[in-house]
């Protein structure tokens, strides 16, 4: 069954977004493609991204109370694969990697994502090998108008309208 999970699951085609934080737990980011809106009917809207519980990023998020999801361009490859440890880099390293600006919980924001939500979290569930924040969005910031980066069949695919 696991073999045929995650065969069945590359063939869902999923944006790229890097996770980061700061803060008194230290900084780190991490690449994923399990970012989602949770509600917009709550005080203020929410969304979840999960990250494999190993990762160095999931302490630093639990500690810090904070997460920025930066939602990656067709162009920003470099960035997903230094956060994908891809590029040998680790910790703050990563951070060389694209432009950096702090958002409004001091967790690092991408200068040009796509979208960036800036988030508290508010619930921390731990689920088999991973962990699922869902956080509350402090603060949206769009800049370009740009197709997603997205990862489909374990690589990166394009986006083309139907």
């Amino acid at each position: 069954m696991k073999t045929e999970f995650l065969q069945g699951m590359a063939k869902a085609a999923q944006s790229v977004c890097v996770v980061t934080t700061d803060g008194i737990g230290g900084k780190g980011g991490v690449t994923v493609s399990a970012m989602a809106s949770v509600s917009v009917d709550t005080p203020a809207p929410s969304l979840l991204v999960c990250i494999h519980g190993d990762s160095n990023t999931c302490d630093r998020i639990r500690t810090n109370r904070a997460f920025c999801a930066n939602l990656l361009a067709e162009g920003q490859t470099d960035i997903s694969d230094a956060f994908a440890g891809r590029k040998g880099l680790s910790g703050e390293e990563k951070f060389s990697v694209g432009q950096w600006h702090s958002g409004e919980t001091g967790c690092p924001m991408l200068v040009d994502p796509i979208a960036a939500f800036d988030c508290k979290l508010v619930h921390d569930i731990l689920v088999g090998s991973h962990r699922v924040f869902v956080g509350e969005v402090e603060a949206v910031r769009l800049v370009r108008d740009e197709k997603p980066l997205i990862y489909f069949d374990r690589g990166y695919a394009r986006a083309v309208r139907a």
